[in-house]
């Protein structure tokens, strides 16, 4: 048997049986309370590594599974609303005769249509899982109803730009000066110096500018009948998922995201747009900012009162949106006192663009942090529970909405 000098220090073995005599079976005596540093029986057996789990969470895990998303799902929420938006200022602008604003917000609504879906596909992986959703209606599914949504808004969207193009380059048609863009074909002198081939093609443009002007009224309308859910369906769809910040927002949330819309649409119309046809886009950016300020308020509110806004004020989402805010009130008045200065409209629909995509993002952010942390699912639940309780209300869900 070999020693060492900590030998020492261990206790000889016979007091350690007599020690364990002494106490008895239960193993409980007077002295100082057992804990993880002195249970190794005197120092006979080998100590834990570890302290002795206490149970203060869940076992500090969250109690729901945050959603997998980055970015692109912000860029997809605010593509998308820019795009409902502008198909609604679209509509009124080839009511009222503003060509330059019909024309640019056509274009604006096709191109952020066309972005926001490719920025969905991209965060599903592949674009068959797009293709998959439209297989079937499942009017109980805001993704299903959404997706459906969107896609018949594009179809409209597509049909307004191509009359819009095709407007553009068709021999038929009147220029500024009242004159058509180019000769006629079939009756100018210039029509035996033209290849056959332009020829044909003039003819092809003709057949096709009469085809969407039969079509442009009906998408116009139809676009403007889809403008409102696509812009507020995102909304839903978010809600209607476990997430506690977006779940306890569901009433607020929607009309959030279509003052946001409304006020990101007017202001890119405001930057892209002569301020002389812009005055329904300045009207509508006054009223989708004020909506956005109020509605944002609320949203705080009700968070709060549920114990729920802490998400929401802040780290990365919460410095996002009081940014928001601030740029929400300087593109709101900007647009309501710029009359027609052209510098002032479009510093103001930058702030209300940017505005809108802050709020956006925020959101989404503050969403995310809230499904990490278990006490913001807990909470909202006992809350609920013993309101039930309170109520007389016994044997059901302590998670069931009320």
């Amino acid at each position: 048997m070999t020693t060492s000098p900590f030998d020492s220090y261990r206790p000889p073995d016979g007091s350690v049986r007599k020690r364990r005599r002494r106490r008895g079976g239960s193993g409980r005596g007077p002295g100082p309370a057992r804990n993880w540093l002195n249970r190794d029986g005197g120092g006979t057996r080998e100590a834990p590594a570890v302290p002795d789990a206490e149970f203060s969470s869940y076992y500090g895990r969250s109690v729901i599974k945050p959603v997998p998303w980055d970015e692109k799902i912000g860029a997809y929420l605010f593509l998308g609303g820019v795009a409902a938006g502008s198909g609604l200022i679209a509509t009124g602008a080839a009511v009222t005769g503003r060509e330059t604003l019909r024309r640019n917000s056509r274009l604006t609504a096709m191109t952020t249509v066309a972005l926001s879906g490719a920025a969905l596909v991209a965060d599903l992986g592949r674009p068959e899982r797009f293709l998959n959703m439209l297989r079937t209606v499942k009017l109980t599914s805001p993704m299903s109803v959404g997706t459906w949504i969107l896609s018949a808004y594009a179809t409209f969207a597509g049909v307004t730009t191509a009359s819009e193009l095709v407007r553009l380059v068709s021999p038929s048609r009147p220029d500024a000066s009242g004159s058509p863009s180019r000769p006629d074909a079939s009756g100018g002198e210039i029509l035996g110096h033209r290849a056959r081939g332009v020829a044909m093609t003039d003819d092809l443009l003709r057949a096709a500018d009469r085809l969407l002007t039969r079509l442009d009224a009906p998408a116009s309308v139809g676009q403007a009948l889809l403008a409102p859910p696509l812009a507020a369906y995102t909304a839903v769809l978010l809600s209607d998922t476990v997430t506690p910040v977006w779940f306890e927002a569901r009433r607020q949330l929607p009309f959030v995201f279509v003052g946001s819309a409304a006020m990101a649409s007017a202001g890119l119309q405001l930057v892209l747009t002569p301020t002389a046809q812009t005055g329904p886009a300045r009207r509508l950016a006054v009223l989708g900012a004020a909506t956005d300020l109020i509605a944002m308020r609320q949203f705080e509110e009700h968070l709060a009162e549920w114990d729920l806004d802490e998400p929401i004020h802040t780290g990365e989402a919460g410095a996002k949106l009081a940014a928001a805010q601030v740029l929400t009130v300087a593109g709101g008045l900007g647009s309501l006192l710029a009359g027609r200065s052209r510098v002032v409209a479009v510093a103001s629909g930058l702030a209300l663009a940017t505005a809108s995509a802050l709020t956006r993002f925020g959101i989404v952010e503050a969403g995310i942090e809230s499904a990490k942390d278990p006490k913001y699912t807990v909470g909202p639940q006992k809350r609920r529970l013993q309101e039930r309780r309170e109520a007389g209300k016994v044997h059901d869900s302590t998670v069931t909405v009320r």
